[in-house]
C-alpha cells in the first residue's frame, strides 16, 4: 500500500476545499436556515409533531441526508472528472500507483469533506430546534457510510462523465428527487397506503429511516434493512469501481 501517494492526492483534494472554505460551509448553513424558517416555521406551524416529535426536530436527520449525499457525490464526481477534463489523470495512471490507492484518496477526501458538512449542519439545526440522539453511535456510523458510499457513486459518476452537463445529470433528475421522495421531510406513513407500498422501492427511504432512527428510535422501516441497503449500496458501488480500473473504462482513452 502506498501511502504517500493516497496522502498526496487525499490532501491536494482537502486543500482544494480549504481554498473555498467560505463558500463551501456557508452555503450549507445558508441553505439549512432557509429550510428551517420554510419548512420549520411555515409548515411546522401547521403540524404540530410527526410520530410524537415536533416537525422542526423531525426533519433535522433529512436535512442532514440532504446535504451529505448531494455534496458527496458533488466533491466526488469533480475530484475525478477534472483531472479526466485536463488530461492529468494519465500521469497519475501511469505513476506506480494502483486503482485501490486512487480511490482511497479521491473517495477519502470527499468523505470527508461530506461528513464535515454534515456535522456544521447538525451544529446549525440546534441553533433551531432542541435535538436529542438517542443512539449518538449508529447515527455516526450510518452518517459515515452515507458519506463513503454517494463518494463512491459520485466517483463512478465522474469517471462516467464526458462534460460538465453530464456531471450534473444523475444528481439533479435522480438523486436529488430520490431524497425528497424519500422521507426527508415526512414519514412515509403519513402518505396513502399506495404510495407508501410504492415509496418502499426508493433506495433512499432505507437511508433515511436509519438514519432518523439513530435521533429518535423510530424508523419508517426495519433498522436491520437500512444497514444491510446502505451496506449493499457500498459494495455494489465498490465492485463497479473495481470494473472500471479493470477495463479501463473511459480512462484509458
Amino acid at each position: 500500500m502506498n501511502v504517500f501517494a493516497i496522502k498526496a492526492i487525499y490532501m491536494y483534494e482537502m486543500k482544494r476545499f480549504f481554498r473555498t472554505l467560505m463558500e463551501s460551509l456557508l452555503s450549507p448553513v445558508i441553505s439549512t436556515s432557509l429550510y428551517f424558517v420554510v419548512f420549520g416555521a411555515a409548515i411546522g406551524s401547521r403540524i404540530d409533531q410527526v410520530e410524537g416529535i415536533t416537525y422542526g426536530a423531525f426533519i433535522v436527520p433529512g436535512l442532514i441526508m440532504l446535504s451529505v449525499m448531494t455534496q458527496a457525490i458533488s466533491n466526488a464526481s469533480f475530484g475525478i472528472y477534472f483531472p479526466k477534463f485536463i488530461g492529468t489523470i494519465f500521469e497519475l495512471l501511469s505513476a506506480p500507483v494502483n486503482f485501490l490507492e486512487i480511490v482511497i484518496g479521491y473517495v477519502g477526501a470527499a468523505a470527508t469533506k461530506a461528513l464535515m458538512i454534515g456535522i456544521i449542519i447538525l451544529i446549525t439545526a440546534w441553533f433551531f430546534v432542541d435535538i436529542q440522539i438517542m443512539h449518538p453511535f449508529a447515527m455516526l456510523a450510518f452518517l459515515i457510510l452515507t458519506c463513503l458510499s454517494f463518494s463512491l457513486f459520485g466517483f463512478i459518476i465522474g469517471i462516467w462523465a464526458d462534460n460538465f452537463q453530464q456531471l450534473q445529470l444523475i444528481p439533479l433528475l435522480i438523486i436529488t428527487p430520490l431524497i425528497f421522495l424519500g422521507g426527508s421531510f415526512y414519514s412515509i406513513t403519513m402518505l396513502p397506503p399506495i404510495w407508501q407500498t410504492i415509496t418502499l422501492f426508493n433506495p433512499v427511504v432505507y437511508l433515511i429511516s436509519g438514519f432518523r432512527w439513530s435521533f429518535f428510535g423510530q424508523a419508517d422501516v426495519p433498522v436491520g434493512l437500512s444497514l444491510l441497503a446502505i451496506m449493499g449500496f457500498t459494495a455494489l458501488c465498490m465492485a463497479v469501481v473495481w470494473w472500471i480500473f479493470k477495463s479501463g473504462y473511459k480512462i484509458k482513452s
